[in-house]
């Protein structure tokens, strides 16, 4: 029974650790080159060349420092630290550091542009919630066809049908 009681005491004192599941992270370090396609479910890190197309849609994607891509680029989430000429398709943010070179297509959520980093692209960001189509109201003597519906910020070509 005193050893029981010791072991009991022991598991008492001694503190609780809850460990989680690390991150799972990918790394390319900066002296391997690869070309073509790069699927998974892991985050990645870029330090060395790719070109091709990066399609790690609920993960984030970060080009480092070192980093030379040359990508179409589908993530949750995207950095750039390094060079990047390609399109970007971003569920979440996209993130420009100081020491970026971007060219490209930016489609995200959010993008942030750190002083200092060069830029040159076209950005399309997400609304954060479509506005309601405005109805053009009429009398109650006009016809079906004065009752257009109307729907403001959107880019119509052509003429009108009425």
């Amino acid at each position: 029974m005193l050893g029981k009681g010791k072991s009991v005491i022991e598991e008492e004192d001694r503190p609780t650790v809850v460990s989680s599941a690390p991150e799972q992270k990918t790394i390319i370090g900066e002296h391997i080159s690869i070309e073509g396609s790069i699927q998974g479910k892991e985050d990645l890190v870029i330090e060395g060349s790719v070109k091709g197309k990066i399609e790690l849609e609920q993960q984030h994607v970060t080009v480092g420092s070192k980093g030379q891509v040359e990508a179409e680029i589908h993530a949750k989430d995207v950095t750039i630290s390094g060079q990047l000429t390609g399109n970007i398709t971003a569920q979440g943010k996209v993130a420009i550091t100081k020491d970026a070179n971007f060219d490209g297509e930016i489609k995200a959520k959010g993008i942030s542009v750190e002083d200092g980093a060069y830029l040159k692209a076209v950005i399309e960001l997400e609304p954060k919630k479509k506005a309601a189509p405005i109805t053009k109201l009429s009398n109650e003597k006009g016809s079906e066809q004065d009752k257009v519906p109307v729907t403001l910020g959107v880019d119509a070509k052509g003429g009108s049908d009425t």
